[in-house]
């Protein structure tokens, strides 16, 4: 059998930092167990503009359609705020979302025991926390027709349209359902069905897939706006949280920040399976291209690493090598080995980019 077969796109600013530690970290695998992937890289984002002209070329899309696994660093950046919208860097992100059908946006929200004082919130709100986002990806007010900016009468509208069809609801929905009963069997399902029709039909699905296949998982409905409220209040009532796209942006960042940094936060986008069985996927960390410490070293490749370990899990089916990264992660953190953006004020050393990957290779070492 050939070797997982992953396609490398370290993006713009910082994605090439922290995906330098992801390949030690994948490079650990293959010496230390056994474990080889056949590893391509290519462009997207910025990068990729200056050299083709756009921001994700079609080679490298038929790339990312015939692999396992994408592995994403960031995109964007100040250069590129004048560029036309449709070629944007942000535009080659969309466009691999979206033509590898990627409807099942994954964030999850942990908070490791070491970083829990480091949280905006008080301590014993978020210590312990481990909930999992799940957004709708590819349909919703991103991607509905009829979009732009118009001329009505003496000035210009901007439409954007919310959209979601029956076929698209059910299926995230399943793919939340799915995740809960692998968790704690406890689904929130987020929408505004008291203002939006899309709302209503949303909430109509899921709770008819809910009662016909998965009436052995917990359901419950909640207001988006009610939800991001309840996030900050009490975040260990959830266990997963469906929404849509518009919403899971905005309430995964939320939950994001309940941890203590976006440095920390991994992702993973799936599709529908393919001839051999494994999801269309892509992995990305949370956080962006953070173009004002690119270069110097003060980046976080901890939801970079984590968005691997996530590609191990869902991907290959390596579920105990995923804890293995993870693991090796929390002992890190555990020693007090903290990059600048998880620093208090308490005079602390931060420690460099590839340091904190030196330091997370050496953990795994010690697992063996």
């Amino acid at each position: 059998m050939s070797n997982p077969s992953l396609l490398i796109l370290p993006g713009d600013g910082i994605g090439p930092e922290v995906m330098a530690e992801v390949v030690k970290i994948i490079d650990w695998f293959g010496v230390k167990r056994g474990i080889a992937f056949d590893v391509s890289t290519d462009l997207v984002g910025g990068c990729a503009y200056d050299k083709h002209g756009v921001p994700l070329h079609d080679d490298t899309m038929a790339k990312a359609q015939e692999v396992d696994a994408v592995l994403l660093g960031a995109v964007g950046g100040p250069a590129y705020d004048d560029l036309d919208f449709s070629v944007k860097p942000e535009r080659g992100l969309l466009r691999l979302r979206k033509e590898m059908d990627l409807f099942a946006n994954l964030r999850p929200a942990q908070c490791f025991d070491a970083l829990a004082d480091f949280s905006s919130l008080k301590k014993d709100i978020v210590a312990g926390l481990d909930i999992m986002i799940v957004r709708e990806l590819t349909s919703g007010v991103y991607f509905g027709e009829p979009r732009g900016i118009f001329k009505e009468g003496n000035e210009r509208v901007g439409i954007n349209t919310q959209r979601y069809t029956e076929s698209e609801i059910d299926r995230i929905a399943r793919a939340a359902f799915e995740l809960a009963r692998k968790r704690g069997n406890k689904v929130c399902s987020m929408e505004k069905a008291n203002v939006m029709e899309s709302g209503i039909l949303w909430r109509e699905v899921v709770q008819k897939v809910h009662d016909e296949d998965y009436a052995d998982v917990e359901l419950s409905h909640m207001y988006a706006d009610n939800g991001a409220m309840q996030l900050v209040r009490a975040p260990k009532q959830f266990d997963v949280i469906v929404t849509d796209n518009l919403f899971g942006d905005i309430l995964s960042d939320c939950a994001a920040m309940l941890t203590g940094s976006l440095g920390m936060l991994p992702s993973a986008s799936l599709g529908a399976p393919m001839a051999n069985g494994r999801p269309k996927a892509m992995y990305e960390p949370v956080h962006g291209s953070a173009p004002d410490i690119t270069g110097q070293g003060k980046a976080n490749p901890i939801a970079c690493i984590l968005s691997f370990a996530m590609a191990l899990r869902y991907s290959f089916d390596m579920g105990d090598e995923a804890t293995r990264v993870e693991k090796a992660v929390e002992k890190v953190l555990a020693d007090g080995l903290r990059t600048a953006d998880l620093l208090g004020n308490d005079g602390e050393t931060p420690i460099s980019t590839t340091e904190m990957g030196d330091a997370i290779v050496a953990a795994l070492d010690a697992s063996l």
